[in-house]
């Protein structure tokens, strides 16, 4: 079954758009895709790019910040989803260049 999130696609979106907003100073951007993890339960995979000074000096202040206000936002439980956080500062994407983390516009893709 797919999770409703998908039918809550602009509260997601609005939600991830609205907490890049409020965190600008420490996060760059906020990717996500909706897709099953390893044990086959739907899950919303979010990347969070961090500015290097906040990966660098306040990760756990961050992070920790960008995980509860996510949560505040987007109720995981009645979307079906399991939230995943991971985290890259900008010179970790700068060198690895991997495609799912770049910054695009929304809407997200669904797998």
């Amino acid at each position: 079954m797919y999770p409703s999130v998908v039918t809550k696609q602009i509260q997601v979106n609005a939600a991830v758009s609205e907490v890049a907003a409020l965190l600008h100073s420490d996060v760059e951007y906020i990717r996500y895709d909706i897709g099953q993890d390893w044990s086959g339960d739907w899950a919303i995979f979010f990347r969070i790019v961090l500015s290097d000074d906040a990966a660098s000096r306040r990760l756990r202040e961050v992070t920790t910040k960008a995980v509860w206000m996510l949560a505040e936002r987007l109720d995981f439980q009645s979307m079906g989803v399991i939230p995943y956080h991971n985290f890259r500062s900008t010179s970790e994407q700068s060198v690895l260049q991997e495609a799912a983390w770049m910054p695009r516009p929304y809407p997200q893709t669904w797998v």
